[in-house]
């Protein structure tokens, strides 16, 4: 059975006790599986970044929290999801008025990186390209890869007899 998701799911902020994301991000898929509500309560996130930190000599990746104390939920608000968050262990409540929790905006969902759409480009490898802006702007070149989650695309260009490798943004090339 395909799971229906509701278009009109949004993401939420909802606040815990410090150190009780991990638990609230567990406790709320649990409670979202045994209850079947996986189209209500869609995802639980808690936004983090990897920074590299040197300790005894050695580089290493060191996962932390963007917005510690915070989680981010995609649902659908209704009485009985907002009462089920709410009455999480760990959660002291929804960011917003204490009646009623105040969704992120689609530009805040785009800054935190939270909903990640891939975008889709109407070139591939191997395909020409104009570069429309830029200092390269005006040349043409061809595509080598396309990194959909970074949106950039890399670019041969011939230039003055030779071959010169590019990456540039998705907005700076258009197919020819």
């Amino acid at each position: 059975m395909a799971e229906e998701r509701d278009p009109g799911a949004r993401w939420y902020v909802v606040h815990t006790y410090s150190g009780y994301e991990n638990k609230v991000k567990t406790n709320l898929e649990k409670i979202v599986v045994n209850r079947r509500l996986q189209e209500l309560i869609q995802e639980v996130k808690i936004p983090t970044e990897l920074v590299p930190e040197i300790r005894d000599g050695q580089e290493k990746q060191v996962e932390y929290k963007l917005f510690p104390s915070y989680v981010l939920v995609k649902m659908v608000m209704t009485d009985d999801t907002w009462y089920i968050v709410r009455n999480t262990r760990g959660v002291t409540g929804f960011v917003g008025p204490s009646s009623k929790p105040i969704p992120l905006t689609d530009e805040e969902v785009e800054k935190l990186n939270v909903d990640v759409r891939e975008v889709q480009v109407d070139y591939a490898e191997g395909d020409n390209v104009q570069i429309i802006s830029g200092p390269m702007e005006g040349f043409t070149g061809v595509v080598e890869s396309v990194d959909t989650k970074q949106r950039k695309v890399h670019v041969t260009v011939s230039m003055f007899g030779r071959e010169t490798p590019a990456e540039l943004d998705f907005t700076d090339v258009k197919p020819l």
